[in-house]
């Protein structure tokens, strides 16, 4: 297995691809079986696509999508006014890769179920469970697709990835796979490599000592905690963080980032893990929207997190993902990260501070970040989960699996 990435902050679309995609084949020194492209949503995904697909075999998957503001890699924070691409592309020759896709429309379980299939096929692997399913998707129904993955696969295949994101939070993602390219759809590849991986998923918050129930909602949008508007027990927990949108309401997601809404998921040696859901915007009836769907009767903890957490954190979670395969240093090919994009906007100045962290836990090999609008991951106890403002990484190394 050879894994290597390139990048550009090259604003014409033609140039950045091209460059990337050419030199990603220089470092391989091959055709990459599976090639992951993740880019700001100012770059035609059209084009781009064309480019790969037209610079690669029939054979290579293809799999990626819009990132906010940009992606990382080995290589640092790639990012120039809101534009940059960074490829990631894989060399297994005893391995199989295989990519699908499906637009989400009303039946997301359907869909995933579906992307699923075409991949598994275009694996040649039908009929055998996949060491990681790697999906990224519009945002909003996430939960349902890792229902619909699970709906085929069973609950014990890791998924990870993230939902497409733009630079603007106005529906600019997009999402491409084997040359086409769409904006409500989901996009699934199945990995079988030829060595192991490892996993991790994880927050850079911690739980404070405030805790309240669920007592009304409804999908994502949280009505009432213990009994009282959302909106006014959230303000009161932050000692005033979203005051001046209690009156009339608005767009609250840059002063929540830092106080999100855990909910645990399982414990380990007594110590509970956690998925988080952002607040986005105050209602005018008092509600709040989140990124993620709740349920009545769930008890909810503040999360804070600071500047120096979000930074460091997404090296600590590499870390763990390494240690959860036992790989030495000298045992890793590579690595795929996911970084919340609320975490990136909240830490923009130290991104490539973040990046570095990641690569030196990697041991300084290849891998690729992308800034998403919401994460999935398999925790520690094997749950497969959405959540935002999360962090999500897979370890490659060079131990075979045989």
């Amino acid at each position: 297995m050879k894994i290597a990435t390139t990048f550009s902050t090259n604003g014409d679309t033609v140039t950045a691809t091209s460059e990337a995609i050419a030199a990603l084949k220089q470092k391989l020194g091959a055709d990459p079986d599976l090639l992951l492209a993740y880019y700001s949503d100012p770059y035609d995904s059209a084009e781009l696509t064309k480019i790969l697909q037209s610079e690669t075999p029939e054979q290579c998957q293809i799999h990626g999508g819009t990132s906010c503001l940009g992606s990382m890699s080995d290589s640092g924070f790639h990012s120039k006014d809101g534009v940059g691409l960074a490829l990631w592309g894989v060399v297994d020759p005893k391995g199989s890769y295989g990519t699908g896709s499906a637009i989400i429309g009303d039946s997301p379980e359907d869909a995933a179920a579906n992307a699923l299939e075409q991949a598994l096929d275009k694996s040649g692997r039908i009929g055998e469970v996949p060491a990681l399913v790697w999906i990224n998707g519009a945002p909003g129904r996430e939960e349902a697709l890792i229902a619909g993955i699970e709906s085929i696969l069973g609950p014990d295949v890791p998924i990870a990835g993230g939902s497409t994101g733009d630079n603007t939070v106005t529906g600019n993602w997009k999402q491409i796979a084997n040359g086409e390219v769409w904006n409500d759809a989901v996009v699934i590849s199945v990995l079988f490599p030829s060595t192991k991986i490892s996993y991790a998923f994880h927050s850079g918050y911690d739980p404070t000592k405030i805790t309240g129930v669920i007592t009304k909602c409804e999908g994502r949008t949280l009505l009432e905690i213990d009994g009282r508007p959302a909106a006014e027990v959230y303000n009161k927990w932050t000692e005033g963080a979203i005051t001046e949108m209690l009156p009339d309401g608005g767009n609250v997601l840059a002063l929540t980032s830092l106080y999100p809404l855990g909910r645990i998921v399982g414990e380990v040696g007594g110590v509970p893990y956690y998925k988080l859901s952002h607040p986005d915007g105050v209602l005018e009836n008092g509600g709040m929207t989140l990124f993620s769907d709740v349920a009545e009767g769930e008890e909810i903890t503040l999360m804070h997190g600071t500047i120096e957490s979000l930074v460091q954190r997404a090296g600590r979670v590499t870390t763990a993902a390494v240690e959860q395969g036992n790989f030495q240093s000298e045992e890793l090919a590579g690595g795929l990260a996911i970084y919340c994009a609320g975490c990136m906007l909240t830490v923009q100045p130290k991104m490539d501070e973040v990046a570095s962290y990641v690569s030196a836990a990697l041991n300084d090999t290849p891998f690729i970040g992308d800034f998403t609008f919401g994460e999935q991951g398999c925790f520690v106890g094997h749950e497969n989960t959405h959540g935002n403002l999360m962090i999500s990484i897979v370890a490659f190394s060079h131990i075979p699996t045989d």
